[in-house]
């Protein structure tokens, strides 16, 4: 079964993808339902109705296991079948085959946080965008939607104990970090670029999926744009460690600072930076993201250039 699809078409590759992805994330949010029902002895239709009500202990704790069942069977079993399916090497497959500097995951991770107010206040355009009158109904059912996910993603963050701060770090910032650069950067970008063959066009049109597949659509602008950092990062170091490092920073870095912020040692709201027309913090952020960013393309160019000739030589020896 090794390689078996290595010769299909890009188009083949991204049906195959999305089918495999669908029918594990159903597999693995039923048996984590299954689980959930037994370990709390309640029935299914039980189970059901105590969905209706998140902010309860015992339904957090539930909601919190379907949660990481779901991130690993949708996002993190998939990418490594598919790479087997496509690839007589499937780590190669996926661009987890090479060691990244320290100095560029350092980079990396500092783009991140540097870019908090310039996210936040693209975040901040996006929420206040309105459709036109005659799809007032589609946007109110956005809304509505945006903010049931808004009040589960508060709750999920409410972190009484440390506890709290470590498995959110797990469940939120590092599962979502591995898994969506697997599926998103390792594979679907990939097929984007065989398709295409042009990089920006794979970056683009992977970040545009990865931001429309959270389903918040107001966050849609601000995800797609981090969507596009991370996928320029693996272009350049041909190595998915790097946006894997730099996504978990993102996604740790807001629930630390959410935790600091909950117990009262800092002030700073980290969702409020970058808001409320504060352009000082929105143009140190742009000056600092863009700096770094070239800086780290000029380092993982010269790097893979490096990489190429030396292999090139050793070939010729």
């Amino acid at each position: 079964m090794k390689a078996i699809w290595a010769g299909n078409t890009p188009y083949s590759k991204f049906l195959i993808t999305v089918g495999i992805i669908l029918v594990s994330a159903v597999f693995f949010t039923l048996l984590s339902t299954i689980i959930s029902s037994v370990l709390y002895g309640v029935g299914m239709l039980e189970l059901q109705q105590m969905m209706q009500d998140p902010a309860q202990p015992a339904t957090l704790s539930i909601l919190k296991l379907i949660q990481t069942f779901s991130a690993i069977g949708t996002f993190i079993i998939p990418p490594f079948i598919l790479a087997w399916l496509f690839s007589e090497r499937p780590l190669e497959y996926l661009s987890l085959d090479h060691k990244t500097q320290k100095t560029s995951l350092l980079i990396a991770a500092i783009i991140m946080v540097a870019s908090t107010p310039l996210v936040n206040f693209l975040g901040e355009i996006n929420t206040n965008m309105h459709l036109p009158e005659f799809l007032k109904g589609v946007e109110d059912w956005m809304r509505d939607s945006e903010n049931k996910a808004a009040e589960l993603t508060k709750i999920f963050l409410d972190m009484k104990t440390t506890g709290d701060l470590v498995f959110n770090l797990f469940m939120i910032a590092l599962l979502p970090a591995i898994g969506e650069e697997l599926v998103f950067r390792g594979v679907v970008q990939k097929i984007f670029h065989q398709w295409s063959r042009n990089a920006h066009v794979a970056v683009w049109t992977t970040a545009i999926l990865f931001s429309a597949m959270h389903i918040q659509f107001y966050g849609f602008l601000p995800r797609m744009l981090l969507g596009a950092m991370l996928g320029y990062m693996l272009v350049w170091s041909g190595n998915l460690w790097l946006p894997i490092l730099a996504h978990f920073i993102n996604n740790a870095a807001a629930i630390v600072f959410t935790y600091l912020f909950q117990h009262g040692f800092t002030a700073i709201n980290p969702d409020e930076v970058g808001k409320e027309n504060d352009f000082i913090a929105l143009g140190v952020s742009l000056i600092i993201t863009v700096f770094l960013f070239l800086l780290l393309q000029r380092r993982e160019l010269a790097n893979r250039q490096s990489a190429e000739r030396l292999k090139t030589i050793l070939s010729e020896n």
